[in-house]
């Protein structure tokens, strides 16, 4: 997201698969993070977010050191590089001078940062300026690590990681349910609507070897609301949520218990429908609902189907993410219906469907004459994007 604003990433965010399967982490700035000290949420922040940052450069094994060329060495350019150089001088540290459009003046701009330590290579992320050379260097220490010499082969489609999304309203739990299922704080938790502005992607491994993609994004509000705050920020936050849901294999909708379902839950809801995707309704902070009992829950449980009618067919889980509770049904319910999405039907099954679409609603005749279906059978399942079943149906 490439916003003309300060602290517009607030996580980290890995992103696998740029001309070879390299898996690429962005990381916050470390300085100039906007403060309000009204807000003790707000003044958490910092550094909840340079901890993201810190364990981003732990994981790594290329650091990619970016520089501002047009501002000139700061302060905070000095002291992040005394901070790599002090804990990380076992690593690949590839420093490169960004925003140096013009290779000629480039050169000049790059000379100061000499000065870090490290070779400076100048580049123009607009451009395109020196980004092939970059690639070039990071794909090169990469393949001195044992192990990585196979990064130009890709995997098969079949053996791809399901991707599971988290979507809902703000502040209804989604970062803390991925947080919760990966047993680690991968995104930022605050009260704080907004906090997540991207769709951020995690693997999850199951006890029995499974894996999983989880795709935490940001809060859905109201179109009208959106339009109405005339923040450019959270409208890619929407459209990067939206995003997540079609690259998905499963949606897991999360509503909040005490607000049970708003009219905002079913527009989302619809969306997912509309995009065909498999779904699981996550009822978080369930543990906020006072004298619970079976016959409260079944009330309950019929309300959300009434409410949420286009997905009355998803299995509902009840979790609270704070304390961890009932969060790996979650799991559970999506590997269902992710398998359930991916069944091949018997041909015989298909062409009783047929019959009786066709006996309820007739073909429309052509100059032809009348238009019969005569045999359907499912193929093939296509593995583009994400699962997507493929019939072919023979007519007169």
């Amino acid at each position: 997201m490439v916003i003309d604003t300060g602290g517009v990433i607030t996580l980290s965010k890995s992103q696998a698969g740029v001309m070879e399967e390299l898996a690429i982490t962005t990381t916050v700035g470390m300085d100039g993070i906007p403060m309000a000290s009204r807000e003790a949420a707000i003044a958490r922040m910092p550094s909840m977010i340079e901890k993201q940052a810190v364990a981003a450069v732990e994981e790594a094994a290329v650091l990619l050191f970016l520089v501002d060329g047009q501002a000139g060495l700061v302060a905070a350019d000095i002291e992040i590089a005394d901070w790599l150089r002090r804990n990380f001088s076992h690593k690949c540290i590839i420093l490169a001078v960004n925003k140096c459009e013009s290779p000629r003046k480039g050169q000049m701009q790059a000379l100061e940062f000499w000065s870090l330590g490290f070779t400076p290579l100048p580049i123009s992320a607009i451009t395109g300026t020196g980004t092939g050379e970059l690639l070039d260097m990071v794909c090169s220490e990469l393949k001195k690590f044992e192990g990585l010499e196979g990064l130009d082969d890709v995997e098969e489609d079949e053996n791809r990681v399901p991707a599971i999304s988290i979507v809902g309203r703000p502040n209804v739990g989604k970062s803390s349910i991925l947080n919760a299922l990966v047993g680690e704080d991968r995104t930022i938790v605050s009260p704080v609507s907004g906090t997540t502005r991207d769709a951020i992607d995690t693997e999850l491994t199951t006890v029995d070897g499974q894996k999983y993609k989880l795709i935490d994004t940001a809060g859905i509000r109201r179109r009208a609301a959106v339009a109405s705050a005339g923040s450019t920020t959270e409208t890619l936050s929407v459209k990067r949520a939206f995003s997540a849901i079609r690259r998905s294999d499963v949606v897991a909708l999360v509503i909040e218990a005490m607000a049970c379902v708003s009219e905002q839950d079913y527009k989302i809801a619809e969306r997912i429908e509309k995009e065909g995707k498999a779904c699981v309704i996550v009822v978080n902070k369930w543990d906020t609902i006072p004298n619970k009992n079976n016959e409260s829950t079944t009330h309950y449980e019929q309300d959300v189907r009434e409410k949420l009618r286009v997905l009355d067919w998803a299995p509902i889980v009840y979790c609270s993410a704070i304390n961890g509770n009932s969060v790996e049904k979650i799991i559970s319910a999506a590997s269902l219906v992710e398998k359930e999405r991916s069944r091949r039907l018997g041909t015989s099954i298909l062409n009783q469907v047929v019959r009786e679409a066709v006996a309820f609603k007739a073909p429309p005749r052509t100059r032809g004459g009348k238009k019969e279906a005569v045999f359907i059978t499912q193929h093939r399942l296509l593995f583009v994007h994400q699962r997507l079943s493929s019939s072919l149906m023979t007519q007169n």
